[in-house]
């Protein structure tokens, strides 16, 4: 059965507008909870009842409150806190919601607690590691949840490893803003350029991420060292020359983000001599400034879900140097939106590198397919009517055992 005539199947018994709640309890905001935000906006527009119940300190509750997304408090320390259940028993209880969709693992972990409150539970899993599985086959089965959903297939993976039956999992990719994430005009790219200090003939590569040892961050430091050498050839690295101007321009990254590995990082630049050609951004507030001042986009990551930062990039017509790992491998088309290496093949990756900054036509027809990838497979559009679709399926059997498996086209 389509997507489509399966939609319309289970249409029937359930109301055309659905209420919904989403919990994350998390302070910080990174690509789960954008993804969370999105996809609340996106509802709403479609018409549907969606609320949010997350801290009240954290960064989702204050961007989704600017967004004029109902918000209710809830705070939840760790996975066993019980204080945390009996108030989101007490919201739900109060309420009358067809759908509660827990985002986050320590969501997840109330979902026992609160079985029975809403119509139907969803959660979502967005890490591609192997969960609990002394617990994975129960919190995700039918027992606590009705829908299971994964943002790819190396996630979809993870939990198949972990126990949880394949026919419970719907594939539901993450999803983008592709209007706001869109290629740059001639102008916001030379603003965006100039503002990095970035010369007309320059040539930038761009990361976005958190700045932690999952993101593999010192393999674009070391490939940025081999680059500055002249080298693609395996062998020690030294003392890097620093980049240095010539008819071809300078080959610059901008690595945006925060984390632990911050200072780390700050003196493995210095170590190799990358002082003038890699700088450490921070916190992007909009990281289309580096999207739009790139030429290559990079995700060394050793582990990924899939990548909010990647699918950015390539809505921003980019093509991707990105590793062979998890979800990267759903959202690149190798050889037609990117190039892939294996994790921390520093070699490859430098090889990869200088291929596409080198060959201008290559790299301008690779982001021309990332971006019409990244609309056609990864728009929040999409992301929000696979999600009700999922709801509806879950409203109608009353678990997840009949549902469609919504893979990525392409």
């Amino acid at each position: 059965m389509s997507e489509s005539h399966y939609a319309e199947a289970c249409s029937g018994s359930t109301p055309a507008t659905l209420s919904v709640a989403g919990v994350d309890p998390e302070r910080n905001f990174g690509g789960g909870e954008a993804q969370v935000l999105g996809l609340t906006e996106q509802l709403g527009a479609m018409g549907h009842r969606a609320e949010l119940l997350c801290d009240p300190a954290g960064e989702l509750w204050r961007r989704a409150r600017n967004a004029g997304i109902s918000c209710t408090a809830l705070r939840v320390r760790n996975a066993i806190d019980v204080g945390a259940a009996l108030a989101l028993g007490k919201i739900l209880s109060g309420r009358r919601y067809d759908v509660v969709h827990f985002h986050t693992s320590r969501a997840h972990a109330l979902a026992p607690w609160v079985r029975g409150l809403a119509r139907a539970a969803v959660v979502t899993r967005r890490m591609d590691y192997v969960p609990n599985r002394l617990f994975a086959r129960w919190l995700y089965g039918p027992r606590v949840v009705d829908g299971v959903a994964a943002i790819s297939s190396g996630v979809a993976d993870a939990l198949a490893s972990a126990g949880v039956a394949r026919e419970r999992i719907t594939l539901l990719p993450s999803g983008v803003d592709c209007a706001r994430f869109r290629p740059p005009t001639a102008d916001e790219r030379a603003n965006a350029r100039k503002a990095l200090g970035l010369e007309s003939v320059d040539r930038a590569v761009g990361a976005v991420g958190a700045l932690e040892a999952r993101k593999g961050h010192r393999y674009l430091l070391e490939a940025m060292a081999l680059l500055g050498r002249g080298e693609n050839s395996a062998g020690g690295i030294s003392r890097a020359r620093t980049a240095q101007h010539s008819a071809e321009g300078r080959v610059v990254a901008f690595i945006a983000g925060e984390g632990s590995l911050h200072d780390t990082l700050a003196a493995e630049i210095s170590r190799l001599g990358l002082d003038d050609c890699v700088h450490l951004l921070g916190h992007a507030k909009d990281p289309r400034i580096v999207l739009w001042a790139s030429d290559v986009f990079v995700m060394p990551s050793l582990a990924e879900g899939l990548g909010v930062s990647l699918l950015e990039a390539m809505a921003c017509g980019l093509p991707a140097a990105a590793a062979r790992v998890g979800g990267i491998l759903d959202a690149v088309a190798e050889g037609l939106t990117g190039l892939m290496f294996e994790p921390t093949d520093t070699q490859a990756l430098t090889r990869i590198l200088s291929s596409l900054l080198r060959d201008e036509p290559a790299r301008l027809a690779m982001g021309a397919a990332a971006r019409a990838r990244a609309v056609d497979s990864f728009s929040i559009e999409t992301m929000a009517r696979r999600t009700v679709e999922l709801y509806r399926a879950c409203l109608h059997t009353g678990s997840s055992t009949r549902r469609p498996s919504i893979g990525v086209e392409g």
